[in-house]
């Protein structure tokens, strides 16, 4: 299996800005779609952003602008989160499908997510 970790969660104050990171751990060999999803109270996890294998993005419509999804190889996604007004308490999590040797294309396994809270 794809092990996922994320990382770079934290509190920040409104407008300020963090860059989340995705590790991915496996005997990978390739990535295909991989997107940052968040999950506030009450509600079930959304999509944020995702990133094709060839570099495509899209966002979501609320969120254009001040977020920014990259990969910088096929087992390192980050997300770049700017102007932190509205996001309140949110875990953000990545997932997407790699290809995995022995395995073949597939979803990778949630993981903890990382945590992001804006105090006023």
């Amino acid at each position: 299996q794809v092990r996922l970790v994320e990382s770079g969660g934290g509190l920040v104050q409104s407008g300020g800005s963090l860059r989340l990171l995705c590790e991915a751990s496996g005997s990978i060999y390739s990535i295909n779609t991989v997107g940052w999803f968040r999950q506030t109270p009450g509600k079930q996890r959304e999509l944020v952003a995702n990133i094709s294998d060839v570099g495509a993005t899209t966002y979501a419509d609320s969120l254009k602008g001040r977020f920014t999804i990259g990969r910088d190889n096929v087992a390192s996604v980050w997300l770049q989160i700017n102007d932190l007004v509205k996001e309140g308490r949110a875990v953000y999590y990545c997932n997407g499908e790699w290809g995995e040797a022995g395995r073949g294309v597939h979803l990778g396994a949630w993981g903890q997510g990382t945590l992001v809270i804006v105090s006023s």
